[in-house]
């Protein structure tokens, strides 16, 4: 579940106290580790695998709750956030107040926040400046200063970095500069505060890097020249997916496209560092798109759909050595769904990373059998691009079958979870429970046994996505109960 969909109070989930309830739930339910979605700031269509930094941290979920009491913010100023919903998250009403907000904290951290906040915000700054952080804020100083357009629509100065117009620009805009990196401190200082406290409980984080990074970036300004950009700073080819289970057309993502010969010179410094921050942040790690390090779909970017791609060689052992030699044996997670050939299989065997099974991909097969799934990997009933279990049985298999083919899936469904249709949700967590896998994942939507409406991404659409919210009671004490018996029986309490 990621913390965009936790309950509270300011329009959206954050890292405040529903964030710690959860934790403390997860504990006395039995379970170890809590899965979410990239926490960097988010852009296009509202996308956390669309980010404008790999590195920073989403604004939107600093704790409001926690600013107000260190006196950084007034209740006055938080009465606004009274009109946002609370069933789910409305981005459009949301971000304008809240980046307002944080703006006005941001320029008055230096003047009232507590003496030993300001030093450590000042360490901080030391510690992050010359890596990523002076960049980030730079990037976003300029986003503003042109009214949000994308770099490459920047004045030439600007977006091709010339020296002097940086210069210039970090002289005239000192204050917003420092305003965004005290904004950047305010985050991590409170992630670190809860994945503390995660840790504390027996609670492991597992976070997700994106594979690609957005065009609209602070790492494509800063660093053009390992993608592959035009004079005009926009891509040539696209990255995407082909047609596949989710899309006729494959999924055009956008994302411009690496040059790996460019990063293999440096021994792939810029993915050393990248991974690194990524694994102070979690303890373990979803690398998205794994099968893009073997071969990776390249899109001509005047194609409207993914079709008319390509397949070209990704980097490889040299890339999965250099981080292995550079950082030891790190605890990632190969994302290798979609179309995974033997070259790709060997690729994440060869360095022992486990892989990903999704049971609603799998169950619907007359020939599935749950014992062969093997022990390095992890099984999940659904991820946030799957329809919630309780929807996919009951509305998306009726959507993507005709309806005597429909009913054959469910009837082979039921044969293999050995449960009932009104229990499906339940019954495939039990499934997974049950394998083999080292590791077993569900959603929140599937523990609560919730239908399509409660779905949080549809791939290939922009509209609506990432806007469901869990609601203060609905994990009950009934439903802890079912999840500490399902543990026992299956032998992973």
């Amino acid at each position: 579940m990621h913390l965009t969909s936790l309950p509270g109070e300011f329009g959206i989930g954050d890292l405040g106290a529903s964030a710690y309830r959860f934790v403390d739930m997860l504990a006395s339910m039995g379970l170890g580790v809590w899965q979410f979605l990239p926490t960097g700031p988010t852009a296009y269509a509202d996308s956390p695998y669309q980010s404008s930094s790999v590195y920073a941290g989403n604004p939107l979920l600093i704790d409001l709750g926690v600013l107000r009491d260190a006196g950084l913010v007034s209740d006055a100023e938080l009465a606004a956030f009274e009109t946002l919903p609370r069933d789910s998250v409305d981005f459009g009403a949301l971000i304008p107040l809240k980046t307002q907000l944080l703006a006005r904290v941001g320029e008055r951290f230096s003047d009232s926040a507590p003496a030993s906040q300001r030093l450590a915000r000042d360490e901080f700054v030391a510690t992050h400046d010359r890596g990523w952080l002076h960049d980030y804020a730079l990037f976003e100083v300029l986003k503003t200063l042109h009214q949000q357009r994308a770099w490459s629509e920047w004045d030439r100065g600007y977006a091709k970095r010339v020296p002097r117009a940086l210069r210039i620009i970090e002289g005239a805009a000192h204050a917003h500069v420092e305003s965004v990196k005290s904004i950047q401190f305010l985050f991590f200082e409170q992630w670190q505060r809860l994945k503390d406290y995660a840790a504390a409980k027996g609670i492991r984080l597992m976070g997700d890097v994106p594979i690609y990074v957005a065009l609209d970036s602070a790492e494509a300004w800063a660093h053009p020249e390992l993608l592959y950009l035009g004079e005009d700073g926009l891509p040539v080819d696209v990255a995407g997916v082909p047609p596949d289970y989710f899309s006729a057309d494959g999924q055009r993502w956008g994302n411009p496209l690496y040059r790996w010969d460019r990063h293999a010179d440096d021994g792939y410094q810029w993915w050393i560092s990248r991974i690194r921050h990524a694994s102070t942040m979690a303890d373990l790690i979803r690398l998205d798109h794994f099968r893009g390090l073997e071969a990776y779909w390249a899109v001509p970017a005047t194609s409207d759909t993914a079709r008319d791609g390509e397949w070209r060689p990704g980097p490889a052992e040299g890339f999965l050595d250099a981080l292995n030699h550079a950082l030891g044996d790190l605890p990632l997670v190969a994302e290798d769904l979609g179309m995974i050939t033997p070259e790709v299989e060997a690729l994440r065997d060869r360095y022992r990373l486990p892989g990903m099974k999704v049971l609603q991909f799998m169950v619907s097969e007359a020939e599935f059998h749950p014992e062969r799934i093997p022990e390095n990997c992890v099984c999940y009933t659904g991820t946030h691009d799957n329809d919630t279990s309780s929807g996919w049985f009951h509305e998306g298999l009726s959507g993507l079958h005709a309806p005597s083919e429909a009913q054959r899936v469910q009837s082979n469904v039921l044969r293999h979870t050995m449960g009932h249709a009104e229990t499906i949700h339940a019954d495939l967590i039990r499934l997974a429970f049950a394998t083999n896998a080292a590791l077993a994942i569900a959603p929140m939507q599937d523990f609560l046994g919730l239908g399509s409406r409660a779905r949080l991404n549809t791939p290939g659409t922009t509209d609506g996505n990432w806007r469901w919210r869990l609601q203060s009671g609905q994990v009950t004490p009934q439903l802890c109960e079912w999840v500490q018996r399902a543990l026992s029986e299956s032998g992973r309490s």
